[in-house]
C-alpha cells in the first residue's frame, strides 16, 4: 500500500490544542495507551498486522514543514513557542508495541511522553482502519457503495431534507480511507445547502488544503490525565483540574468543554458561573442528548447566563437524521451544532469498524473515564475504576447543590 498517513497534519484539531497545553504545562506527564477493537466479529490477520505495523513507521519517518508549521502558527489560538517545539518533534516507533493475543488478533500500546503519546492515537487508528478494509474486502466496490451514499446524502442535504444547521466532519480516526474521507469533505464543502451549513473539519491536513476551518477543543484524554495524572489530586475533581489549566492556556479562546470524562453530573459541580461565563460552548459524546441538553440549558438559566449565547455541540455516533431531530429540537433554545463522523466518512455497505485507542495509565497510575452510559471507557484495573466512582459518589453525596461553590 501507498503510505495512509502523508502528513503530520493529517491528525484532529484537538490533538493541536491539547499539544500546546500539554507541551507549555504538563511536559513531563508520561502516558500508556491501548487499542481496542470493540467488534466481536472482527479478525485482523498476521499479514493485516505486518501492514499496520510497516504504515506506522512510514508515520514515524515524517516531519512537519516550514509551510505547514506557518500554517499552524497563523491559527490565532496557536503559539511560537509551540510550532518551534513541533519544528523538533518526530513519532518515535520504539514508543510503539504490538501483538497479537486479543480476540481480534491485534494489539497495540504506546507508552512515552504525553506529548508523544497523545499525537499517536488518531494516525494509528487511521492506519488500522483502512489497512483492514482494504485487506478483508474487495476495496473498488466498497468505495463505490461509500461514494453511492455520500452523493445521496449530499442531494438531501441540497433539497433541504435534512436540517442540520452548522456541522463538522469528524472522521478521521475510522474513515474508510483517506481517499474517502478527502473525497467527503470535497463534496460537502463544495455545496450550499438551505438548511445546513458545512463549517470545517477535523482534520488538519484537508483543513489546510481546502481552505476551511480546522475543528476541535478537547477529548477525554485532557481530563483524565489532567485531572488524574496527578497523585495528589482528588479525582472527582478531575474537570476543575482541567477547566483551570485550558483556561489558563487560551482565556477565552478555543473554549468548548467535554462534559462526560467522570460524568455529566459532576461536571456540573465544577462548571460554574466562571467557567460556564468563559467556555463558549459544551460537547456531548454520550448518554441522551435531549436529557443532556435540556440539563445544561437549565444550568445556564440557573447560572443567569443566557443560554442563547452558549453552543452545544453533539458527537455521539450521528448521523444526519439523528442531527436533524436534534437541531429541530434545541435550535430555539440554544445555539446548536454537530460533529458528525464515521456516518460521512466510512458509510459502505459493510458495518463499520469500532476502534478505540485510549488512554489507560498516566504518571505511572491507572486513569478511568466514568462516561454518561456504560461501555465507552477503557480502564485495565478495576480497582482503580471503583476507587474513582466512589470519589465521586461522594462528593456527589456531599457537595451537590451547596451555593458557596458556585463561582
Amino acid at each position: 500500500m501507498e503510505p495512509i498517513i502523508s502528513s503530520l497534519l493529517e491528525t484532529d484539531a484537538y490533538k493541536f490544542s491539547m499539544g500546546q497545553a500539554i507541551y507549555h504545562q504538563f511536559s513531563d506527564y508520561k502516558t500508556t495507551w491501548s487499542f481496542k477493537c470493540r467488534n466481536a466479529d472482527v479478525k485482523f490477520t498476521p499479514e493485516m498486522v505486518d501492514e499496520i505495523k510497516r504504515q506506522i513507521k512510514l508515520y514515524c519517518d515524517l516531519r512537519f514543514t516550514e509551510e505547514e508549521l506557518e500554517y499552524l502558527h497563523n491559527i490565532k489560538w496557536i503559539k511560537g513557542s509551540y510550532c518551534d517545539f513541533l519544528r523538533l518533534w518526530k513519532p518515535r516507533f520504539d514508543d510503539f508495541s504490538f501483538g497479537t493475543d486479543a480476540p481480534c488478533g491485534l494489539t497495540i500500546e504506546t507508552r512515552g511522553t504525553w506529548l508523544n503519546t497523545s499525537m499517536y492515537e488518531i494516525p494509528t487508528l487511521a492506519i488500522v482502519n483502512e489497512v483492514y478494509f482494504r485487506m478483508a474486502y474487495d476495496y473498488d466496490e466498497l468505495y463505490a457503495s461509500f461514494v453511492e451514499r455520500l452523493n445521496a446524502k449530499v442531494d438531501k442535504l441540497a433539497k433541504g431534507e435534512y436540517e442540520l444547521g452548522a456541522f463538522s466532519e469528524f472522521g478521521l480516526r475510522r474513515r474508510l480511507s483517506a481517499q474517502a474521507q478527502e473525497t467527503a469533505v470535497m463534496a460537502l464543502a463544495n455545496h450550499k445547502y438551505p438548511t445546513s451549513t458545512f463549517v470545517g473539519t477535523s482534520n488538519v491536513y484537508l483543513a489546510k488544503k481546502y481552505g476551511i476551518t480546522p475543528v476541535g477543543t478537547m477529548a477525554h484524554e485532557w481530563i483524565m490525565c489532567v485531572g488524574q495524572g496527578n497523585h495528589k489530586h482528588n479525582p472527582a475533581y478531575s474537570n476543575w483540574y482541567a477547566l483551570d489549566a485550558w483556561v489558563k492556556e487560551y482565556g477565552v479562546l478555543n473554549g468548548t468543554a467535554l462534559t462526560d470524562a467522570i460524568t455529566t453530573d459532576c461536571f456540573l459541580e465544577d462548571f460554574q458561573l466562571t467557567y460556564a461565563t468563559l467556555f463558549s460552548g459544551v460537547r456531548h459524546d454520550s448518554g441522551d442528548p435531549y436529557a443532556w441538553g435540556d440539563k445544561m440549558i437549565e444550568h445556564y438559566k440557573e447560572l443567569g447566563i443566557d443560554p442563547k449565547s452558549k453552543m452545544l455541540l453533539f458527537s455521539d455516533s450521528l448521523d444526519f437524521d439523528r442531527a436533524t431531530a436534534i437541531h429541530k429540537y434545541f435550535k430555539d433554545k440554544i445555539k446548536v451544532a454537530f460533529g458528525i463522523g464515521t456516518f460521512i466518512a466510512n458509510d459502505t455497505k459493510v458495518p463499520a469498524l469500532n476502534i478505540v485507542m485510549k488512554t489507560t495509565a498516566c504518571n505511572g497510575m491507572d486513569v478511568a473515564k466514568i462516561s454518561d452510559v456504560p461501555g465507552k471507557g477503557m480502564c485495565k484495573s478495576p480497582e482503580y475504576e471503583h476507587y474513582l466512582n466512589r470519589c465521586i459518589q461522594w462528593r456527589m453525596d456531599h457537595e451537590t447543590g451547596n451555593n458557596s461553590l458556585r463561582v
